[in-house]
């Protein structure tokens, strides 16, 4: 069960988009619209472990357990769908990567995709007949086996189009060692340089570059915030009721993704976010917050109350009123790593519901 702040509708309808979501644990993408008079329509669709998430409004990139999907709209301009949909996504593409922990995901200029491969720790195109192929690491890795050593996690595109900003927990080269460092030990890395910009974060995703300045969310403090490069200090501009992971722009408002951390798991014990939410004397949410960045202030949110503890990734849908998608097949795989061109080291080469 979902519901809106009382104006969210207003909000989609004002700006003229509408919104996908990846639930990871519980396999659901949510495509959030508008229906009838207005009202907020979420569609669910089957994805298991689906995590990172990439759209044009057009195309949606989704990570998989064991794939990458390709979704593209079938509706020409302008024609709707069944139930007056103005989008309809099918599944057009699926790369057969392997169980690689596939997280965010990014399309560049020329449409190809880049994921980051967490559980080899780098970043990955899809393989020519199944796998992956590297296109980066960080220096400090220095094997790439399934091993999830430093867990890398966000991508951020630059202005060309090219990688340009990861974060990952730890600064760490052995299996799952940034557990040691979840707390104090999470970063933001430049592609480029393979050099660290910002240190000492609480477990960081969803890096995005926008309007000249790096955004990235400090997941373990439940805080949005801007990365200052000169001198590789975070600083938040807002507080968030959730541990905070997915994170797109539309103007100068942020949509940001917020889960609950995982009872009784000592990933999440601990957080620096417990204190914070027990200060403000609230519970953590799972949902959307919009934030006005200018502001700081959270003016909408989208509040999932039961059924998903856990939100992935978050985008706007721009130009679209009410998305559907159709579930697609699930064929099954294992991991192969491509060598090629471009892999380097260190530097970068079903069911639906209204609400």
């Amino acid at each position: 069960m979902m519901d809106g702040s009382s104006r969210l509708p207003e909000w989609l309808a004002g700006e003229g988009r509408a919104l996908a979501i990846t639930t990871f644990h519980s396999g659901r993408l949510i495509l959030v619209g508008l229906g009838a008079e207005g009202r907020l329509r979420a569609q669910f669709r089957r994805i298991p472990r689906c995590q990172g998430l990439w759209s044009d409004g057009q195309t949606l990139w989704i990570g998989g357990e064991q794939h990458l999907w390709r979704f593209d709209n079938s509706l020409p301009d302008g024609a709707d769908g069944p139930g007056g949909a103005d989008r309809l996504y099918e599944a057009r593409q699926c790369f057969a990567t392997g169980d690689v922990d596939i997280h965010d995901i990014a399309a560049g200029p020329d449409g190809r995709p880049v994921f980051v491969n967490t559980a080899y720790s780098c970043l990955a195109e899809p393989g020519p007949e199944g796998g992956f192929r590297p296109v980066w690491q960080p220096p400090f890795i220095t094997e790439l086996k399934a091993e999830d050593r430093c867990h890398l996690n966000g991508l951020a595109l630059g202005p060309d189009g090219r990688p340009a900003f990861v974060t990952a927990f730890a600064r760490t080269d052995a299996m799952e060692g940034w557990r040691e460092h979840r707390l104090t030990g999470g970063m933001v890395i430049d592609v480029a340089s393979g050099e660290t910009v910002c240190a000492g974060l609480s477990m960081p995703h969803s890096p995005r570059l926008r309007g000249g300045r790096l955004w990235v969310l400090n997941s373990g403090t439940g805080e949005l915030g801007t990365v200052d490069r000169a001198a590789g200090r975070f600083e938040p501009v807002c507080f968030c009721p959730g541990y905070v992971r997915g994170l797109s722009f539309i103007g100068k408002w942020a949509v940001i993704g917020l889960s609950r951390p995982r009872q009784g798991n000592s990933t999440f014990a601990g957080l620096p976010l417990d204190d914070r939410l027990a200060a403000k004397g609230v519970g953590p949410r799972c949902g959307i917050a919009i934030v006005d960045t200018e502001t700081g202030t959270m003016a909408h949110a989208l509040t999932i109350h039961s059924g998903i503890d856990e939100l992935y990734d978050v985008t706007v849908l721009p130009g679209v009123r009410r998305p559907e998608a159709l579930n697609p097949p699930i064929p099954a795989t294992a991991p192969t790593i491509h060598s090629g061109p471009g892999s380097n080291s260190g530097t970068t080469a079903e069911q639906e519901s209204k609400a």
